[in-house]
């Protein structure tokens, strides 16, 4: 079953979509701070996180920040917030789709269905670069058609990588985006001794991961999806 995080700290409206959603057969955590929706979060397998902006105890781009330096879930906003710059900003931070209120169920509902099967296309997919190809929902990759051996930070490294080639990545990011940062100290070296094991495994292919001096690693290879 689908877990959806609503963090809205409006009572009445989180009790109404809650159970408009539960209507649909997703499984519904309810969060009313910033400091609960954390917690719920870590604990739980969450597809999916619906916020408000505004919060009592913080505010909702401070929360989708967090929430991206550990997960790719998808992540709608609502809010009452409907200027240009909330929009953009919760954009550039990570969010997925945004929805201001007042607003209709329905539509929030579509916007619900198109954002899980969105996600399901990408966890189903595989990525292909020259002979390199990673199946995403099996977490396997293989080179010529052998398999490669990685630790899960490998696979999750190789993978930022392929979803984003012939980009410049600042350490920062890739840090923020593969690590999860909640009470473990990483840095630089740490980053540097994962790349290095991944272009081991990768053989000539590892060159393809090149080191730009001063900001981080890009991956010089088209990627794509099939």
């Amino acid at each position: 079953m689908t877990t959806i995080l609503l963090l809205e700290d409006d009572k009445n409206l989180n009790r109404g979509i809650s159970q408009r959603l539960e209507k649909e057969g997703y499984r519904v955590c309810q969060a009313f701070g910033m400091t609960e929706a954390k917690e719920i979060f870590q604990r739980e397998e969450i597809q999916l996180v619906i916020s408000d902006i505004t919060l009592q105890d913080g505010d909702g781009i401070t929360f989708c920040r967090w929430v991206r330096g550990r997960s790719s879930v998808m992540f709608l906003f609502l809010t009452a917030l409907d200027q240009e710059i909330d929009i953009v900003n919760g954009y550039d931070i990570g969010a997925d789709d945004y929805l201001t209120k007042p607003f209709s169920l329905m539509v929030l509902l579509s916007k619900v269905h198109a954002l899980l099967r969105r996600r399901k296309k990408e966890q189903d997919g595989v990525l292909r670069s020259g002979e390199l190809v990673f199946q995403i929902r099996e977490m396997r990759v293989f080179l010529g058609g052998a398999e490669l051996l990685m630790s899960k930070k490998e696979l999750q490294l190789l993978l930022y990588f392929l979803k984003n080639p012939r980009q410049v990545l600042s350490k920062e990011q890739i840090l923020e985006m593969v690590w999860d940062m909640d009470g473990q100290f990483v840095d630089d070296n740490t980053l540097a001794v994962n790349i290095r094991r991944l272009r081991t495994k990768l053989g000539e292919s590892g060159t393809w991961i090149r080191n730009v001096r001063g900001i981080g690693y890009i991956w010089t290879e088209e990627a794509g999806k099939e």
